[in-house]
């Protein structure tokens, strides 16, 4: 049994790679009452009310997550939000800023109103490993976003909605996955564009991202940042494993982006626990009372980063993975 079984569940940013698999595992994998999908693309909702044959449980808003008023309209008797909403593209963000601020932050915290306003029982925020010591407009973006979900904590324990974080690395068969693109490139006989041949990247599976999501959204308390333990990958191992024979073409790395990535930063490393398939970073203040969670301490000054994790994807698994897309 889930404890999501018999609720309404909204999810912003609904019609993307991850919102579509969180939809498709609530239809299936609990009984939900009722799936409220928010977004801003009317197309992209009407392709998916056919691919889910208009499922009675599903209903769609149009809206954006800028517009405050619209959200209290959408979040009326809901019972968890998933916020999945976001801009994403790293050097689009570095051209438009303010877009960015406008919609990751401003964004992030009308959900945050609306869903107090509301009565909502649980939000969780959906982060990226861009937002651990960032360096790009987005990773900051985000990063700000993850702070206003969990300091939201402090002033609604007068309420009853409580709120987390999970922040997770590269989502493999995601809309904005790297793999089409290769064997797109591979397809024309073409060398594949490899920014660095260095990039190491964490990557994770939509359906464990899906689970991970719904698994943070049963057991968190309020103000916990999860992070899921996952392998990381060399981009140059990829590469082969999409197209084997292809060249491989070092075009020099894009603006904003990094080399390796990081999901938890070595200061925050002394606030950071890990429990079985997962790390928890606590909050730096609860003033709420929050519980430390029952844990190893990560080891302080350890950074959890692509480059340096002690999980990885051969080329092999890679393959193996792919397949199966």
């Amino acid at each position: 049994m889930s404890q999501l079984d018999g609720a309404s569940v909204l999810i912003t940013g609904g019609t993307g790679s991850l919102g579509k698999a969180l939809v498709a595992y609530l239809l299936t994998e609990t009984k939900v009452r009722r799936i409220a999908i928010l977004s801003r693309d009317e197309l992209k909702q009407h392709h998916l009310r056919i691919q889910f044959q208009d499922d009675p449980r599903l209903r769609w808003f149009l809206g954006d997550v800028r517009d405050l008023d619209r959200l209290k309209r959408a979040f009326h008797g809901v019972d968890y939000v998933i916020h999945a909403a976001a801009l994403k593209q790293v050097d689009t963000g570095e051209y438009n800023p303010m877009e960015f601020i406008k919609t990751n932050i401003l964004g992030s915290q009308n959900v945050i109103d609306a869903s107090i306003d509301a009565g909502v029982k649980r939000v969780v925020a959906l982060s990226t490993d861009k937002a651990s010591s960032p360096i790009n407009l987005y990773g900051a973006t985000k990063l700000t976003a993850d702070k206003l979900f969990v300091a939201a904590n402090n002033y609604s324990f007068a309420y009853e909605t409580i709120f987390s974080v999970v922040r997770y690395g590269n989502v493999m068969g995601s809309r904005g996955s790297v793999i089409p693109f290769f064997q797109k490139i591979a397809a024309q006989g073409k060398p594949l564009p490899i920014t660095d041949l260095r990039m190491t990247r964490f990557w994770i599976s939509i359906e464990s991202a899906v689970k991970f999501v719904i698994d943070s959204l049963e057991m968190m308390t309020g103000g916990e940042l999860y992070v899921p333990r996952i392998p990381s990958m060399k981009i140059i191992d990829l590469a082969h494993a999409v197209a084997p024979d292809a060249k491989l073409e070092e075009i020099g790395m894009r603006p904003g982006e990094k080399l390796h990535e990081e999901m938890i930063s070595a200061d925050d490393s002394r606030r950071t626990f890990i429990l079985e398939n997962r790390y928890v970073v606590t909050p730096v203040v609860a003033e709420w009372g929050y519980e430390t969670p029952k844990g190893t301490r990560m080891p302080e000054g350890h950074a959890y980063r692509s480059d340096t994790n002690d999980l990885w994807m051969s080329e092999s698994d890679i393959k193996n993975f792919i397949k199966n897309l």
